[in-house]
């Protein structure tokens, strides 16, 4: 019993240190002093992207296919910023 609640409890740190090796120092920029995280560079850009999409299809007359657009837009800008940190930080 004992040694089942030692194995148990030595599995459980096993898995919190694997859990845990991925933490590092986060990216981040230095403007004027202050230290910016780079996700926050990437939502910015995916947001920018998402409009840059929504003019190109309105542009193409496609936004009218596009249902339901308060999903399907978040969606796209989240694509965008996973995209651009996956690119630039990974």
């Amino acid at each position: 019993m004992i040694a089942l609640r030692k194995r148990s409890a030595a599995i459980a740190i096993s898995a919190l240190f694997a859990l845990l090796c991925g933490c590092g120092r986060a990216p981040s920029f230095d403007i004027l002093g202050s230290f910016f995280p780079a996700w926050l560079f990437c939502i910015a850009a995916g947001m920018l992207l998402a409009a840059v999409a929504y003019w190109f299809f309105v542009r193409l007359q496609l936004d009218k296919q596009i249902k339901p657009t308060i999903l399907v837009y978040p969606c796209i800008a989240a694509f965008f910023a996973f995209t651009l940190w996956l690119i630039f930080f990974s």
